[in-house]
């Protein structure tokens, strides 16, 4: 926030969203330059001296999904804000919270909650718990995610085992990658081919319950808020994508630049439009190229001329929490159900709402 500090002057003062240091512990001086591997390591080392076992394998819970840590035996918890150089989370269904215990027989981190661009992040503070866990031993990484559905078949409470990813932040110049390269994380340029663990993801599969109708496909990271266009809908079911959300592609690649094993899991929780929309201008166009015309009469295009269709008009439907009832969807948010309005060729499915993806 600008802090006044006499005529004509004003003073950037960061509040604590951005910084490791709490609110309560009052206004400090910050150039939020972008984290370190140094400030990785500071949160290393704070949280090994605070665990009773350091973890092997890292869960990272999307929304809604959160409820898995209860699963964990004797478990150790820190808030987010506690964590030297962690950011806060901010969204609904996102408890900002690192517990830390046995899943089983193996010593497990699990994050209730991750960090989006839209919430005012830089690609780099996405990050910086993969890193962290990384730099404690953490060899496998399991992100999850709910998302929208593209791709025919996929219904709320289906289960996407992620076999590639689109990165649009990161093809747009977003990529927790950009900016001087640290060797300590990784190489330059890393790969990306198998970014998501063969082996895991067909571990998967084989795991999978029957009602989760598990299949593999491409997952598309996307910025957000804004929920998709039905245009933007029908451009990433071209280019390859069988389901949208708004996180989970950061984390993957910063994982692949430390060299960790990552399996990716999206839960369906809304379907995307599934045929073409009609362009009700065509018919229009039309009559104006053979008669000459130069455009519609004077309050055509008035709320009152309007089809249904382009009244109704909208983004894939709403909010990316764990559906009601959802088959196997473990800590299932119950928001209330919307129903996507009617229209030719593209009617949506009704849809949890509440709570980012």
């Amino acid at each position: 926030m600008l802090v006044y500090t006499g005529p004509y002057r004003f003073v950037l003062v960061c509040t604590g969203l951005c910084c490791s240091v709490p609110v309560h512990t009052g206004p400090y001086w910050c150039p939020c330059p972008p984290p370190s591997y140094e400030a990785c390591a500071e949160a290393a080392r704070w949280l090994q001296a605070q665990f009773r076992e350091q973890p092997r394998v890292a869960l990272v819970c999307g929304s809604g999904l959160g409820a898995l840590a209860q699963e964990l035996s004797d478990p150790q918890s820190f808030d987010y804000r506690d964590i030297p150089h962690f950011p806060r989370s901010t969204v609904q269904g996102h408890a900002g919270r690192l517990l830390v215990g046995r899943l089983g027989p193996t010593p497990c981190a699990i994050l209730q909650g991750r960090f989006h661009l839209y919430e005012g992040y830089s690609s780099t503070q996405l990050v910086i718990p993969v890193r962290t866990l990384a730099l404690l031993g953490v060899h496998t990484l399991v992100l999850t995610n709910a998302a929208g559905a593209l791709r025919p078949g996929l219904e709320p409470g289906h289960l996407l085992v992620i076999r590639d990813h689109i990165d649009l932040p990161g093809l747009a110049g977003r990529s927790p990658l950009v900016g001087a390269n640290d060797d300590r994380f990784g190489p330059r340029f890393p790969s990306m081919m198998d970014a998501y663990d063969p082996a895991l993801r067909r571990l998967a599969l084989s795991l999978a319950p029957k009602e989760l109708r598990a299949r593999s496909g491409v997952y598309v990271g996307v910025g957000g808020p804004s929920y998709e266009t039905p245009a933007e809908c029908r451009y990433l079911r071209r280019v390859g994508a069988d389901a949208v959300g708004m996180s989970t592609v950061s984390e993957a690649s910063a994982a692949r630049h430390l060299g960790l094993r990552v399996l990716g899991l999206s839960l369906i929780t809304n379907i995307a439009p599934a045929d073409e929309l009609p362009d009700d201008d065509d018919d229009d166009i039309g009559d104006d190229v053979t008669t000459g015309g130069v455009g519609p009469e004077p309050g055509a295009d008035t709320p009152e001329a309007l089809s249904e269709h382009e009244r109704g008009a909208g983004g894939c439907p709403g909010g990316r929490a764990a559906p009601a009832g959802a088959a196997g969807g473990p800590g299932a948010a119950a928001g209330p159900a919307r129903a996507r309005p009617g229209g030719a060729g593209g009617a949506m499915t009704s849809h949890a709402g509440g709570g980012g993806r």
